[in-house]
């Protein structure tokens, strides 16, 4: 089981609340065990951090950038971050806002491509 530290339970809620417009978008095609029959979470606390989205049994992450995480400061925040969540066997999968909103096909199209394999080894 991954750990996660208590104090972020709160900050999670308010992240599923005030979730993005992309997020909205991406959460339609994930949520109800769309892909798969499996089962993503939203604004799941792993460790450190906040994750958008979480997919335990195929330990998948998905993750959807706003323009802030173009930022140098943002970027080297996000390495860290993908390699504990990979340090945790972990598959983190990146995509930015507008990738959602314009693409979302082929953004659900890729994360069913990721689960696929990550449930077949």
């Amino acid at each position: 089981m991954l750990r996660y530290r208590a104090n972020l339970k709160g900050c999670s809620r308010q992240l599923r609340r005030d979730m993005t417009d992309a997020e909205q978008l991406l959460w339609s095609r994930l949520r109800r065990k769309q892909i798969l029959g499996v089962q993503f979470y939203r604004q799941r606390p792993i460790g450190d951090y906040i994750v958008d989205f979480f997919a335990p049994k195929a330990r998948l992450v998905v993750e959807v950038d706003g323009g802030q995480h173009f930022e140098l400061e943002n970027q080297r925040h996000d390495e860290r971050r993908d390699l504990y969540l990979t340090g945790q066997g972990l598959d983190v999968m990146r995509f930015d806002n507008l990738q959602v909103l314009n693409e979302i096909d082929a953004v659900a199209e890729a994360i069913f491509q990721v689960v696929t394999k990550r449930l077949s080894d």
